[in-house]
């Protein structure tokens, strides 16, 4: 069964190897996050541990899929801190190991944090991703709205310039509710 738990600041640190892993075979796989291939594990590790601090402060949320103790996957969400954006808030770092894919689990991680964003009364969530990418698939199939594509605006993990599509969605819009389109079982909860 696979466990999909909101990660405390020294959780994030006491995770920041596993998510390193995720993150190295992620950005390798050719997964544009960020990041460009080859990644250093223990830079990785270090980028997820400084995100300790922004966790506790509440600048950030990242969330964990555990496959009994180990990190399958991760997402993370950005509330906008200005006065007029305290309503929106932008979904970050979907992850999931290359070996899972395929079998809801993304589409399991979007879910719980459109679900936590809806009950925290959040109102509109954004996010991009490469254009053409698997992750267009998956956003689309959950309802989420494209708004248009920006040319040459991010470096793929290879370091070619790719365009990016950027997306909106309502939290507590009908597709948000869905759960995950796969076998198993999910279940949400909070690990320290």
């Amino acid at each position: 069964m696979t466990e999909i738990v909101s990660v405390s600041g020294p959780g994030l640190v006491t995770y920041a190897d596993e998510l390193a892993a995720l993150l190295v075979d992620t950005v390798h796989d050719g997964a544009s996050v960020g990041f460009v291939d080859p990644l250093d594990r223990g830079a990785a590790a270090d980028w997820w541990r400084e995100r300790a601090g922004a966790v506790e402060a509440g600048r950030l949320r990242v969330w964990i899929a555990r496959d009994g103790e180990r990190v399958a996957g991760t997402i993370s969400l950005v509330p906008a801190l200005l006065p007029n954006a305290l309503h929106r808030a932008e979904v970050s770092k979907l992850m999931v190991r290359p070996s899972g894919r395929g079998r809801g689990l993304g589409r399991a991680l979007l879910t719980a944090v459109e679900e936590w964003a809806a009950s925290a009364g959040l109102s509109l969530l954004v996010l991009d991703t490469e254009t053409g990418s698997a992750a267009e698939r998956l956003y689309r199939a959950a309802g989420w709205t494209e708004c248009g594509s920006v040319p040459a605006y991010a470096l793929d993990p290879a370091g070619a310039l790719r365009a990016t599509t950027f997306y909106y969605k309502v939290p507590g819009d009908a597709e948000a509710t869905a759960g995950p389109d796969g076998p198993g079982e999910t279940m949400v909860g909070d690990a320290s």
